[in-house]
């Protein structure tokens, strides 16, 4: 049972070190999701972690560039505890998706990569064909105290229809590769490939609570 406030929506984000991918994606999605004034806090963690490091440099850096602030980030290992206290988990890839659902099986109805959930959201959120939204979320302006049971509710419908969804074009699609003690220019790709992930989220959350 988590300690935290059940009006806050609690995310956690994984890869491997936890200091690249895994912090860039935490820091976008802690100052977006702010920004947009969605409730939530959000951790991330490493499978393998360099507990106690910050960010890379590159890493930092882009998330300075993307509008977020670094400084507060220290390396952490994943825990069972941390995804059974998490509302949603978001990985950098499909293996780390394994390895939280290896830790604690009940997860797989809530963990997803960042760029699978960046892909499925919007087909929640879309009318059907009676007009009316898939989702059981009414599209109107939701009070703090609401919003994360929205979004609850939201991630409860994205779990119960992924299976209906089209995969992706290649499987890979899903993953985000690992940039660590790469080029500045494989970071700048990476950094690109989660902001675009961070805001789709960021913008449909939003979006299913009326903020846009």
């Amino acid at each position: 049972m988590s300690d935290l406030p059940a009006a806050r929506l609690n995310v956690l984000v994984v890869c491997t070190g936890n200091i690249c991918r895994s912090p860039l994606a935490e820091r976008l999605l802690h100052a977006q999701l702010e920004s947009a004034g969605i409730p939530a806090v959000v951790a991330s963690a490493g499978t393998q972690s360099m507990v106690g490091h910050d960010m890379t440099p590159e890493a930092a850096q882009l998330a300075q560039h993307y509008g977020a602030d670094p400084t507060a980030h220290r390396a952490q290992q994943l825990t069972e505890r941390l995804i059974a206290d998490a509302d949603l988990v978001l990985t950098a890839t499909r293996e780390h998706r394994s390895a939280v659902v290896s830790l604690h099986p009940r997860a797989s109805r809530y963990t997803y990569t960042l760029n699978q959930l960046a892909r499925l959201l919007p087909g929640a959120l879309a009318p059907s064909s009676e007009g009316e939204p898939l989702s059981p979320v009414e599209l109107v302006e939701t009070p703090q105290a609401d919003a994360a049971t929205t979004l609850r509710a939201l991630l409860g419908d994205v779990s119960a229809t992924r299976g209906f969804s089209p995969p992706p074009t290649h499987p890979d699609d899903d993953d985000i590769e690992d940039p660590y003690r790469q080029s500045a220019e494989v970071y700048a790709r990476v950094g690109s490939v989660v902001n675009i992930a961070v805001t789709t989220i960021t913008n449909d959350f939003a979006t299913a609570v009326g903020r846009r």
